[in-house]
């Protein structure tokens, strides 16, 4: 069997798309192994990802002949090997149980990733209870007179090491509207989220106060708009009357964990395609 690749697009909803991609994939003797859609009627937009086995054609060639189908559809496209690990920079401030929790289900093979860097604006030893193995550390201080020119520099590591993805693991500093734009599609947050909201200090010490019956967090695609970007996978857990404001900072990290690593692997597996400022995830 050929290497599996995967199709993901989307276009204005009209009839006939499913049937014209399906067909383009027989004929050329491909094997669909999983296929998913989704029909937006608020926006009248289709999404599609289909996975399949290409037999005797390449991914290059298949890319060719699709682009003509592509056209016909207005279609927004791409072909690409689902199982190669994307190329993944992490970033990082002091909180590390969220790149320590990647690091792991990477090293166990759960996540299809190759770690290529990793940027904090802390110097290492912020981050010693982690181990990182020789994965590249770069500490890039960061001041209100310097942050300009720390972004200068984490987007040239992203060229060099040609990372595919950026994730914001726990990375406490907002991203300049330049950065975010350079990343778009592509940098992934988390963001420990309440109802109601609290922001700035010590979230888990306000909801604390507030008495707070759930705690959650959001991962999203980073935009201009703080906290405000594309969601991509979201998880909560109930909590009591009972539990001190450590046990809620305890129960948060491990949901920022999970809802991180959903996130990256829904990415990795090109499962995640936008809709305006939504998503359509189709998940497996």
């Amino acid at each position: 069997m050929s290497e599996p690749l995967v199709l993901t697009l989307s276009c204005a909803d009209r009839p006939g798309i499913t049937a014209r991609v399906t067909s383009f994939l027989f004929e050329r003797g491909g094997n669909i192994l999983e296929a998913q859609q989704f029909n937006d009627r608020t926006s009248d937009a289709f999404f599609m990802r289909v996975d399949f086995d290409p037999g005797e054609q390449t991914a290059d060639a298949l890319r060719v002949d699709f682009a003509g189908l592509a056209g016909d559809f207005g279609m927004d496209w791409k072909i690409v090997t689902r199982d190669r690990p994307r190329r993944v920079l992490i970033m990082v401030s002091k909180f590390d149980h969220c790149l320590a929790d990647l690091l792991y289900r990477w090293r166990i093979g759960e996540l299809a990733m190759e770690p290529v860097a990793i940027v904090s604006n802390h110097p290492r030893a912020a981050i010693e209870h982690t181990d990182i193995g020789d994965i590249p550390f770069h500490h890039l201080a960061l001041t209100r007179e310097s942050k300009a020119g720390q972004e200068t520099q984490v987007r040239a590591i992203a060229e060099e090491t040609g990372a595919e993805l950026v994730v914001l693991a726990r990375y406490m500093q907002i991203l300049s509207d330049e950065q975010a734009a350079h990343f778009a599609g592509r940098c992934i947050n988390i963001h420990h989220s309440f109802l109601p909201g609290f922001k700035g200090a010590k979230p888990y010490h306000q909801a604390h106060d507030r008495g707070v019956k759930m705690i959650g967090a959001t991962a999203h695609y980073v935009t201009a708009d703080l906290d405000e970007g594309p969601i991509i996978h979201q998880d909560a857990e109930p909590i009591s009357h009972a539990d001190t404001p450590e046990e809620l900072v305890r129960k948060g990290r491990e949901i920022e964990n999970r809802v991180l690593a959903e996130a990256v692997r829904l990415h990795l597996e090109e499962r995640v395609l936008l809709n305006g400022k939504r998503t359509v995830v189709f998940r497996g």
